[in-house]
């Protein structure tokens, strides 16, 4: 019964999410694809350095148990809590199935990867840098792709959402908060 639970939930997983679990069958437990860093906590605040009040470099970040069939990654952060809308803060895509971690401060010209254009209309990382008040949250999205997505160089979040659509086969975040 357990097996069959297990199949007709991950069945119902991916007709709602459009995304299949990780499901070891020889184990019989899911194996989750995560995402962390070890500048900061899953909900604790990013600190300082990584913000624009700071040295404004990006996160260490490190990723663990990406689905089967990975043949590349993209990651997106934003800042949904932004006055204007979201707010794109670091577009980097077409990094290698190999690729299981980010280090800190990933320079502009990473030659691993490639980087879009931030809201800052810079290429590469922009730190957090929110109005004095309260905190906004940062999504740091991690794509487990099926195939490089082949953009060029400078690509805007909407081209490489665009370019994601029938690739994303898994999907990790990191949410850390900022304030000033």
């Amino acid at each position: 019964m357990t097996k069959l639970f297990m199949c007709v939930a991950g069945l119902l997983f991916t007709i709602v999410l459009g995304v299949p679990p990780l499901y070891s069958a020889e184990s019989g437990s899911a194996q989750k694809f995560i995402l962390t860093s070890s500048a900061f906590q899953a909900g604790a605040d990013i600190p300082r350095k990584y913000t624009c009040d700071g040295e404004d470099v990006s996160p260490p970040l490190r990723w663990e148990n990406p689905p089967a069939g990975t043949k590349a990654f993209a990651m997106i952060a934003d800042d949904p809590d932004a006055p204007g809308g979201t707010w794109v803060h670091w577009v980097i895509y077409d990094l290698p199935a190999e690729t299981k971690e980010l280090t800190e401060g990933v320079p502009k010209t990473a030659a691993e990867a490639k980087q879009g254009i931030n809201d800052f209309r810079k290429v590469g990382y922009g730190g957090p840098c929110p109005p004095p008040g309260l905190a906004h949250r940062y999504f740091f999205k991690l794509y487990a792709l099926d195939a490089a997505t082949h953009l060029k160089s400078r690509a805007t979040k909407q081209l490489l959402l665009d370019a994601l659509k029938a690739h994303v086969h898994g999907q990790a975040d990191r949410i850390g908060p900022a304030r000033r």
